[in-house]
C-alpha cells in the first residue's frame, strides 16, 4: 500500500451479534443529512423466515444501485451462500478511483475476504491513496488481519454511534480545509 498526503482510517470493532449493517447505515444517513459527500457500499440484510440466513443485499452509496451478492439455496441449506457474480458486479463499481467530490468513504466490512488478500482491499487503497477518509467495521475474528494491513496507520473506535460520528466528522472537516487550500483535480467516476 502506497501512502500520500494525510491517512484517515478508521474502523469500528464489533463483536458478532452486534447489528453493524444498521450501524453504519445510520451513520452515513445522518452525514447524508449534513451533505456530506459520501461513496462505498453498506450492507443490507432481509430475512424471512426465521433461522435462515439473510437475503444479503450490498448499497453503493454513491448510486444507490444495490447487488444482491447472496443466492437462494433452498431451505436445507446450511450457511451462508455468497453469490460470486453479485460481488463480481459490486466490485466492478468499486474498482475505480473515488469521484473528486468524495468526502468519505464508508465500506460495510473488513472481513474474510480482505483478510485473505481480496474483497474491498483495493478500495481502501485508493482511498487511502486519494486522501480521502475511510470508515469499515472489524468484527473480532479479523481484528489481527485488519491490524497487518493497515500497518498502525488506522483507528479503532468501539461501536458508539457518537465516537463514530465524531471522527467522521472531524475527518471530514480537515478533509475540506486540505482542498481550500489544494482543490482536487475534476473528475468525475460515478456512473
Amino acid at each position: 500500500m502506497s501512502i500520500t498526503g494525510t491517512v484517515r482510517l478508521a474502523a469500528v470493532t464489533y463483536q458478532a451479534g452486534f447489528q453493524i449493517d444498521d450501524f453504519l447505515t445510520r451513520v452515513a444517513n445522518l452525514l447524508r443529512a449534513d451533505q456530506v459527500s459520501l461513496a462505498g457500499v453498506l450492507q443490507e440484510n432481509t430475512s424471512t423466515v426465521a433461522g435462515v440466513c439473510s437475503e444479503m443485499t450490498v448499497v453503493d452509496l454513491g448510486s444507490q444501485t444495490r447487488f444482491r451478492i447472496s443466492q437462494d439455496l433452498g431451505s436445507q441449506a446450511v450457511g451462508c451462500r455468497l453469490d460470486v457474480r453479485g460481488l463480481t458486479d459490486m466490485a466492478a463499481l468499486l474498482d475505480r478511483p473515488p469521484a473528486s467530490d468524495v468526502e468519505l468513504l464508508i465500506l460495510n466490512k473488513f472481513g474474510r475476504a480482505e483478510a485473505e488478500g481480496g474483497g474491498l482491499r483495493p478500495a481502501f487503497v485508493r482511498a487511502i491513496d486519494a486522501g480521502i477518509p475511510v470508515v469499515t467495521a472489524v468484527r473480532a475474528t479479523y481484528a489481527e488481519a485488519w491490524s497487518k494491513f493497515h500497518g498502525r496507520l488506522a483507528v479503532d473506535l468501539a461501536p458508539d454511534f457518537d465516537s463514530v460520528l465524531r471522527w467522521c466528522r472531524d475527518s471530514i472537516r480537515e478533509l475540506r480545509a486540505e482542498r481550500q487550500i489544494n482543490p482536487p483535480k475534476i473528475t468525475n467516476h460515478r456512473t
